[in-house]
């Protein structure tokens, strides 16, 4: 539907996208009815919160790109408004050895090709800005256009100001249903969407506490593999991520656990004295061409805000916008119209 007048919008699905759409369209004035059994509970709850289109884009995403931009664009305003700061200072990008500085560069040339801001960093200047890297790291890159966020406090802040409901409500009350349920789609709108329209990626996540962590994220490849290490300002710090296309329940593996662990301690010695708090494993959700679903089906009533794979929280405002731009004017973003994928289902 479209038009000026105010709607029931049921919402399925209580992570940070939910949870935007549902509190920008309380904010317009629509009603919403958010449903999820386990709310803030899914992969926004294990994420790292790097705000990061720069560090994140490949070759074949530009549009992809955009969207993180836009999208980073509206943080600080709705940071402030949800009352969560940003951590400010960039994002280091750095390698251990020949082989991972040459991963770096290539990240750092694609970033400049897209007029993004790239600093370039010997080992010396590295290691002076971020001391708590190991010696052996050859060099890297800063980003300095790059923040990060503790999507739990998100969460928090989010659920504050919108209620969710554990059960479905009674049938029939909304005019519109919006799909912010992530890597699976309930089976009854599934079946009429059609299979495969968006897929499970594991990701193992660990927590640990520092006496001496990073001062800004730092991501890095070691010997291939790539890692991050995200400090909170309490001394905690992320590390992540694996990722792992499958058809199982995400679990946490001894070896998806001893493979950041030994990266992140090469790159951050210090963390070998860390408190390891929590390990995590959730689905991020993937779609078939790497950009998120956000907009109409062929059914009027049913709307998806979903498919947003590892940037979950730095698109949560853009999906927001998004989706009521389209309930209040029938507007669609191209680059995230769902139509794209169900042409031939």
């Amino acid at each position: 539907m479209s038009g000026t007048d105010a709607a029931r919008v049921e919402i399925l699905g209580a992570g940070v996208i939910g949870l935007a759409v549902a509190d920008e369209l309380r904010r317009r004035g629509h009603e919403v009815r958010v449903v999820d059994p386990a709310p803030a509970r899914g992969a926004s709850w294990a994420a790292a919160g790097m705000l990061s289109p720069a560090a994140e884009v490949w070759h074949d995403e530009p549009a992809l790109l955009d969207l993180g931009r836009r999208s980073q664009a509206s943080w600080p305003s709705w940071g402030d408004r949800l009352g969560v700061p940003l951590t400010r200072g960039g994002t280091l990008l750095v390698g251990l050895d020949a082989d991972d500085l040459r991963d770096v560069k290539r990240q750092a040339t694609l970033v400049r090709s897209l007029g993004g801001r790239v600093e370039d960093l010997d080992g010396a200047r590295v290691r002076a800005l971020e001391p708590t890297l190991a010696g052996r790291v050859l060099g890297g890159v800063l980003l300095p256009d790059d923040h990060s966020v503790d999507p739990r406090r998100v969460l928090a802040a989010l659920l504050d100001r919108v209620p969710v409901q554990r059960d479905p409500g009674p049938a029939g009350w909304a005019e519109v249903t919006v799909l912010a349920t992530g890597a699976s789609l309930p089976s009854a709108y599934a079946a009429r969407l059609g299979p495969g329209l968006v897929r499970g990626v594991r990701g193992e996540v660990l927590r640990a506490r520092s006496d001496d962590p990073p001062t800004r994220p730092v991501r890095g490849w070691v010997r291939g593999r790539p890692v991050y290490v995200v400090p909170r300002a309490d001394g905690e710090v992320v590390i992540g991520a694996t990722s792992e296309e499958h058809d199982q329940p995400p679990v946490v593996t001894l070896g998806g656990v001893h493979r950041l662990l030994d990266a992140a301690r090469e790159l951050v010695p210090g963390l070998d004295r860390a408190e390891l708090l929590e390990a995590l494993a959730r689905d991020r959700p993937g779609t078939a061409n790497g950009l998120p679903l956000v907009g109409p089906t062929h059914d009027p009533r049913v709307v998806l805000a979903t498919g947003h794979f590892r940037h979950g929280v730095l698109l949560a405002p853009l999906t927001a916008e998004l989706v009521a731009d389209h309930l209040e004017s029938g507007r669609v973003d191209p680059a995230t119209d769902p139509r794209r994928l169900l042409e031939d289902r």
